[in-house]
């Protein structure tokens, strides 16, 4: 027998297909507690396409959150409470709405208006900044600090926005670490982190000299830009691409990726959340990081990738539980990290195998970057949710700064432990 709760797909508009339409939803904590309970909910997050599954690992005894479609609720707790799974509501009122994190009476645009003219004041650290005003950061990086920055376009989203590196660089002899972000649109925390990263590097230079000396930086403030901007304005909890499929709009550009694209943890069905593409490498967005990889494989050290939420510290592989060969170095830069933000910030991260500490997702970047272009340190650091995990993959604006300075801290930590291991 069909279960209840997959039915909900014949009469709900799924998360994956809402456009602009402002729509309601209840978030639940569900604390599975048996291996078939585990099953039951990693079965629903591939096979439904109106659960949106936040967090959830294989692990029992682990707090999982979804966010249920607004009138469907009851269905749900029904389905739960005959596989004996009791959920707990941590929102009843949550809305998709873009634009709905402010903290002010003013809007994000009307506040960022005010900084465009004059890109070198941009406040990334208060605000969560539009892709325009990235790009206009970034060139203004370019243009003021032309000795230790390179600016180069990689590559257009589906919807014709360049994706732009920053190549900070002292001109010596040193190691090089690509970094990205923003491979999901609703993951804002990234992007900003990753425009911290930059500042801190270029613009306060004179402080982060050890980083600078020995360090080539190759920086990707944002992967998926269309998704991005479609999450600040329309659906904030957008997390896929912008191309069209037959139904459904969007790939998971993490599932895109060529390296056991389609296997465990990605899904066929193009309305789901994890939908892996009609082929690897689908979407120009993977093209571009995927030429990225491989044209600075050769030289590349370290590839560290940001997403959120959930504070964890992760390495291959994610396309299942084994660990690579070399674990090891993995494990060791990874916890450089973790112990310098629980040192200097009194945070925790949690540190392993994508897989085995998490849940199995094939066709990630991460794998590719260690398997395929052969870059011998690959991590993902879920950066946190805000406040209590109600604010989930947009944390209040009030918290950024706090937030990007704890990764930069571990990103630091795991840098110069890359230097050190002479990676």
């Amino acid at each position: 027998m069909i279960p209840h709760l997959l039915l909900i797909v014949l009469h709900v508009i799924s998360l994956g297909t809402i456009s602009s339409a402002c729509t309601r939803a209840v978030l639940y904590s569900v604390t599975p507690s048996s291996d078939e309970q585990v099953g039951y909910l990693r079965m629903l997050e591939k096979t439904n396409e109106a659960m949106d599954f936040w967090v959830l690992t294989s692990w029992t005894g682990e707090e999982a959150h979804v966010l249920v479609p607004a009138g469907e609720d009851a269905r749900f707790k029904s389905d739960l409470k005959q596989r004996g799974i009791k959920p707990t509501v941590r929102n009843s009122n949550i809305t998709t709405c873009g634009n709905s994190n402010n903290n002010s009476s003013n809007t994000r645009s009307e506040r960022n208006a005010a900084y465009s003219s004059k890109p070198g004041t941009l406040d990334f650290t208060s605000r969560y900044l539009n892709h325009a005003d990235i790009n206009r950061f970034i060139d203004y990086l370019g243009k003021k600090y032309p000795d230790l920055v390179t600016v180069t376009t990689i590559g257009h989203s589906y919807e014709r926005r360049p994706m732009r590196t920053v190549t900070i660089s002292s001109g010596k002899p040193s190691k090089t670490m690509i970094i990205d972000a923003g491979i999901h649109g609703r993951e804002w925390i990234a992007p900003a982190t990753a425009l911290y990263l930059m500042s801190q590097l270029v613009q306060n230079s004179n402080r982060h000299g050890e980083l600078l000396a020995n360090i080539t930086w190759i920086i990707l403030p944002l992967v998926n830009p269309d998704g991005y901007e479609f999450s600040l304005n329309s659906n904030k909890f957008w997390r896929k691409t912008r191309r069209p499929a037959k139904r459904c709009v969007g790939t998971d550009a993490n599932r895109n990726f060529s390296f056991h694209w389609g296997e465990k943890g990605a899904s066929r069905q193009e309305c789901s959340q994890t939908f892996a593409g009609p082929k690897p490498f689908s979407e120009p967005e993977t093209q571009a990081l995927r030429n990225l990889l491989l044209s600075k494989g050769n030289i590349t050290s370290f590839y560290l990738t940001l997403h959120s939420y959930g504070r964890f510290l992760l390495y291959p592989w994610g396309h299942k539980k084994d660990l690579p060969r070399k674990w090891r170095l993995l494990d060791a830069v990874a916890r450089a990290g973790a112990v310098a933000m629980k040192r200097n910030h009194n945070v925790s991260y949690r540190v392993g195998g994508a897989a085995k500490l998490l849940y199995e997702a094939s066709g990630g970047s991460d794998d590719y970057a260690l398997a395929v272009a052969r870059i011998p340190v690959s991590i993902t650091m879920e950066l946190p949710a805000g406040g209590s995990g109600e604010s989930g993959f947009h944390p209040p604006e009030s918290q950024i700064s706090r937030l990007v300075e704890e990764a930069f801290t571990g990103i630091r930590a795991m840098a110069l432990k890359m230097v050190q291991m002479d990676v």
